[in-house]
């Protein structure tokens, strides 16, 4: 099944698309490519507020870009990965049989099922000028984050 169909399939049974997307095996092309689609994605998500703050203060849009760039593709990932092991090393404290793929894929996923509601909150922040429903959007963002990312988990941990 496509990646599309499978983020749509998410918000109904996360934990069955997390099972379908673990597989047999572990594949660390797999993790690594979630990941950058979801980072991707969220950098396109930023779009929209990055033009606003290059319109209204006058800074160049290109370096915005750029620097947006740089963070949520190099550095993102990174802070994933070892935000990843810090969970994985939690979990094995909590005598949890879960290998670091389980964990890393379980954050990756939920980062790219929820990437959506990013790229929603993103369209929020650029074109709308109320504050209370920009901040509304992103914390509905951020919770349907950490519903995926703690469903993948459970899923993870019982496998």
């Amino acid at each position: 099944m496509g990646v599309a169909q499978d983020i749509i399939r998410s918000y109904r049974a996360p934990r069955g698309v997390l099972r379908h997307r673990l597989g047999p095996q572990e594949n660390e092309g797999a993790a690594l490519v979630t990941l950058m689609l979801a980072c991707g994605l969220i950098f396109v998500a930023g779009w929209p507020r990055l033009s606003r703050i290059a319109f209204e203060t006058g800074q160049e849009l290109q370096m915005l870009l750029g620097a947006a760039l740089l963070s949520w593709l190099f550095m993102m990932p990174l802070f994933f990965y070892i935000l990843a092991l810090i969970v994985n090393i939690i979990q094995r404290i909590l005598r949890f049989k879960t290998t670091g793929y389980e964990t890393r894929m379980a954050l990756f996923w939920g980062l790219l099922a929820a990437a959506p509601m990013w790229l929603f909150w993103g369209l929020s922040v650029g074109f709308l000028s109320n504050p209370v429903a920009v901040s509304f959007i992103g914390a509905l963002s951020l919770a349907v984050l950490l519903y995926f990312w703690i469903a993948g988990l459970i899923e993870v941990s019982k496998r």
